[in-house]
């Protein structure tokens, strides 16, 4: 008789540019874990379902949620962190002991590891994006008293919502505007993914000491760090968000905390 191992997975509509199967699964066979984890597309229109179905499998330890289900996904599931009133948006949906579905964000925090040590207080930043990424990027930013904020969105009218929600000081422009100078420009959008559209800006308003941090990570080299890489700006690739923020689901969903000591080696895999 087959055994049937305790799984999670990522969900999304697309899904199979997805590399955290193979961040989790690297680091269930490094610690030995018998768990699975898999990757299941799912269309807006039947993430109701879903979470229904996979509700009564007892195996089912969670999942991730990515595009475009992070706002979507919190009507389904309980919220006792209120998710929706702080970040407004849900990428981590597991089971509680007594089996209910619960959900909760790792994003702010997979955010902002990589420039923890980035003196950011005072500074201007530029966000470009108004969804479930972009939220989760504004909430950690209003933690860390950042300067004036700028959020680049086709609807300027969400986007100086979003500024008022997390009592920032900025400003929304439209893309294609010119940008202003800052020290920290975030793309938190999809422009720039493998199947969209390519996010194209001229960088040359940003000071030499500008760090350039792109979410997106299929492709990892995108278009927008290659330009500001020619440009001598320090970069910061999706590949470390993806890492920070799968740790923190990780170990809600096999109850151990990863191997982050073999974090090189996963960095190679995820590159190759």
């Amino acid at each position: 008789m087959t055994e049937t191992l305790p799984y999670a997975e990522v969900i999304g509509d697309p899904i199979a540019h997805s590399k955290s199967p193979i961040i989790h699964n690297f680091w269930l066979e490094k610690l030995g874990i018998k768990a699975d984890y898999k990757m299941f597309h799912v269309k807006p229109d039947e993430l109701a379902d879903y979470i229904a179905n996979r509700r009564d499998d007892s195996n089912w330890q969670g999942c991730n949620v990515t595009i475009p289900h992070k706002l979507a996904v919190m009507d389904h599931v309980s919220d006792p962190g209120d998710v929706r009133a702080s970040i407004g948006a849900m990428n981590t949906i597991a089971r509680t002991e007594n089996g209910d579905l619960f959900g909760t964000n790792t994003d702010a925090g997979g955010f902002f590891a990589p420039i923890a040590d980035v003196p950011l207080s005072g500074q201007d930043v530029i966000v470009i994006g108004a969804g479930g990424a972009a939220q989760a990027v504004l909430f950690a930013l209003s933690r860390i008293d950042v300067g004036s904020v700028t959020i680049i969105n086709r609807n300027v009218l969400k986007a100086s919502a979003l500024l008022m929600r997390f009592g920032l000081k900025g400003q929304a422009l439209e893309h294609g505007s010119a940008l202003p100078p800052a020290r920290l420009l975030v793309n938190a959008s999809a422009l720039g993914m493998k199947g969209q559209d390519e996010l194209v800006v001229d960088l040359s308003s940003l000071p030499d000491d500008a760090i350039v941090y792109d979410l997106v990570y299929v492709p990892i080299k995108t278009q927008l760090l290659k330009a500001a890489k020619a440009r001598g700006l320090e970069t910061i690739d999706g590949v470390s968000m993806l890492i920070g923020q799968a740790a923190v689901a990780f170990e809600i969903f096999f109850g151990q905390a990863p191997p982050l000591e073999h974090d090189e080696e996963l960095r190679k895999l995820l590159l190759t």
